[in-house]
């Protein structure tokens, strides 16, 4: 009788353990087949879009204030996210974040959004919005002889300063260059290691750069005069697969893109309309695996 028992409490364990299993496959099955309005239902519901930014880089991500003023989170990208969140009813909050960890935080929804520039590779595991910004990529060196950089097969043996995972990084490392690399560090610890000699480089997009050198003038530093090479775009990172989120933010920037207001907000920041494509000579390098 004791066996008998015991063999049907093994089985009911089994089929138990059979119909969890099956339970847990239907769930993850039902979020691969989700509609795609999953994050913009929350969102909605919640009142409020949550956005990670660097907050260290002038012009697109930054604080501004004096002694009298409070800092204030400003420049193009957060502008530009600020007037999404207004266009949609809702409520925007930053969460100050490195560039290396945005990606990971969108997968693990510690953040709804953010802005990066657009690529294949990210188009795998990411979604994006319709671009927001156009511009292309430059390098910071040394004034007095561009770092010894005078093309991209130069790089190799050179020291590069910039984030893990940017494409930026990875262009140095494809053409051999070593990459240092600092966290959410503001654009001087950057720039102020290409002046004394622990970096020879930073490659990075041209408006960032721009701005980043200007701010430096005792830096013995300038933007590369010859190579601006591959028209990047930049867009809203959104999970993948949220389609409703997605289109509602694509449908906010035509609004802005129609009415002035993206140009607007790119020439307060940038000096320049970067909201459009950018008319000058680009050199477009075919094999760049980003």
């Amino acid at each position: 009788m004791k066996k008998i028992n015991l063999f049907i409490v093994l089985l009911v364990g089994a089929v138990l353990l059979v119909a969890c299993a099956d339970s847990e496959e239907g769930a993850t099955n039902s979020n691969e087949g989700s509609s795609g309005e999953d994050a913009w239902n929350r969102i909605q519901e919640a009142g409020e879009i949550v956005v990670g930014t660097s907050g260290t880089l002038i012009a697109a991500s930054y604080y501004e204030g004096d002694e009298e003023t409070e800092d204030q989170l400003t420049g193009y990208e957060v502008e530009t996210m600020r007037e999404i969140a207004k266009r949609l009813d809702l409520d925007i909050s930053f969460e100050i974040i490195g560039v290396d960890n945005v990606l990971p935080a969108i997968k693990s929804g510690r953040i709804d959004i953010s802005s990066g520039t657009i690529t294949d590779k990210r188009k795998e595991e990411f979604d994006f919005s319709d671009p927001y910004k156009y511009s292309y990529i430059t390098m910071a060196v040394r004034k007095e002889d561009n770092s010894g950089i005078e093309s991209l097969e130069d790089l190799e043996g050179k020291k590069n300063g910039g984030g893990a995972t940017t494409i930026y990084s990875q262009i140095a490392e494809q053409f051999g260059a070593e990459v240092v690399t600092y966290g959410n560090a503001p654009n001087e610890a950057y720039l102020r290691d290409v002046d004394n000699g622990r970096t020879d480089v930073v490659i990075n997009d041209y408006y960032l750069t721009k701005f980043g050198v200007a701010a430096f003038p005792d830096f013995d530093i300038h933007l590369h005069p010859d190579l601006n090479f591959n028209l990047t775009t930049s867009g809203v990172i959104v999970p993948k697969g949220e389609d409703t989120l997605r289109e509602k933010i694509n449908e906010a920037l035509q609004e802005m893109r129609e009415d002035g207001t993206l140009s607007e907000l790119a020439i307060k920041f940038y000096e320049e309309d970067a909201s459009v494509e950018p008319e000058k000579e680009i050199i477009e390098i075919d094999d760049l695996d980003i």
